[in-house]
């Protein structure tokens, strides 16, 4: 039963009322999926008011399609965003349109309903309502290539500071052909970390396959790049730490758009921290902010609500009902008007440029771990089956 006291009146405001997207948003959105998106919109209103530091989890086609340019990296250069995670497709399709036989618009329009039989003929390559020439990807290939045989990349390194590096060369590539700043080159001009949970997945990790079946086949003299994987979860767990213990808000705030390996990594540092290093007072996010196709009732990690989430730690107990929502949505479609209505209300921070940070930031976590030895040796002891 709902109680007098405990009724919300539904009031709603003309749109010829309204001068600003924020006012849509708060005031023209009163049910249905208009009041998840209202909904969505305060609560990251709410966040960012309050100085909470974003982590931004992305999966999707969202460079090759151009998103980026329009959405994405306005609300990069915000400075409220301290990092991101995302897919290895991403940041290598982040490339094309500086490469130099590519400059000038290489992607185009195309039918979702094509005939792709065609399409494969001519040699275009389609992503849903987008296509580009085949000749796109070998080009990138061999851009990819380069940067991965130079000598600063022959090592062992994490994914971060992969990505860190090639956001250079991508940035001196759209320079040269005087193109607009892609993702990766934003990245490195405002050191935003970026985090990939699944590497191997994706064209830029399949380039350095390629270096390393050469020297393996010694068609190569020698290449000597090793992603380093437990340094770079490590290294997402410092970055979260700093959100709970350093930063000044004392707490996180995330925006999830789409689902995947890119939701589930930017949710992992809690348990990380917490349930696998043992460390005491470590809290999930304090606002969460979903926007995903799958639904709830399909029972995959892309579709779980933050609620859920409440349950293995990875979002704040005390605070969900009031600061996280998830929408069942196509983030494509509303992104643009969330952005600009947020830019709208609120000034543009220096940024945290914690890729700077990160050695600091991860001895910090290194001396937790060290004063937490005599749990950690407990949690390795466990009396096998013979």
């Amino acid at each position: 039963m709902t109680h007098t006291s405990e009724r919300r009146p539904v009031r709603v405001r003309r749109v010829d009322e309204c001068a600003t997207l924020d006012e849509i948003f708060r005031h023209c959105l009163p049910a249905f999926g208009g009041a998840y998106l209202r909904r969505i919109y305060t609560i990251l209103d709410r966040a960012i008011g309050s100085g909470c530091p974003l982590t931004l989890a992305i999966s999707g086609p969202v460079t090759v399609s151009g998103q980026h340019l329009a959405w994405l990296i306005p609300l990069l250069e915000t400075g409220w965003v301290a990092y991101i995670s995302t897919t290895d497709a991403v940041c290598y399709h982040d490339g094309h349109r500086s490469l130099d036989a590519h400059k000038d618009d290489p992607i185009h329009e195309v039918s979702i309903y094509s005939d792709d039989a065609a399409l494969r003929d001519e040699g275009t390559i389609r992503v849903t309502d987008m296509a580009f020439d085949e000749a796109v990807l070998l080009d990138q290939d061999r851009f990819l290539s380069a940067c991965l045989a130079r000598p600063e990349f022959q090592k062992k390194m994490t994914g971060t500071e992969l990505r860190y590096r090639l956001g250079a060369y991508y940035a001196a590539q759209e320079q040269r052909n005087d193109v607009p700043a892609g993702l990766l080159s934003t990245c490195h001009r405002l050191a935003i970390p970026v985090l990939v949970g699944a590497p191997a997945d994706g064209s830029v990790f399949l380039n350095s396959m390629k270096l390393w079946a050469m020297r393996s086949a010694g068609i190569l003299p020698e290449y000597g790049f090793d992603l380093d994987l437990h340094a770079e979860v490590f290294e997402a767990c410092a970055y979260h730490r700093w959100g709970l213990f350093d930063s000044p808000a004392r707490a996180l705030a995330t925006l999830i758009l789409g689902g995947g390996v890119p939701k589930n990594y930017n949710l992992q540092p809690e348990p990380a921290l917490g349930q696998v290093l043992g460390l005491p007072n470590v809290r999930g996010y304090q606002f969460d902010v979903q926007i995903v196709t799958a639904p709830v009732t399909d029972g995959s990690l892309s579709s779980c609500p933050p609620a859920e989430a409440v349950t293995w730690g990875k979002v704040d107990k005390d605070a969900y009902l009031q600061t996280t929502e998830s929408m069942q949505a196509d983030y494509s479609m509303v992104m643009p008007f969330l952005v600009k209505a947020l830019l709208d209300n609120h000034a543009k921070r220096d940024g945290y440029r914690l890729f700077e940070q990160r050695e600091t930031l991860c001895e910090r976590l290194r001396a937790d771990v060290r004063a937490n030895g005599d749990w950690l040796r407990r949690s390795v002891d466990y009396p096998l089956a013979k």
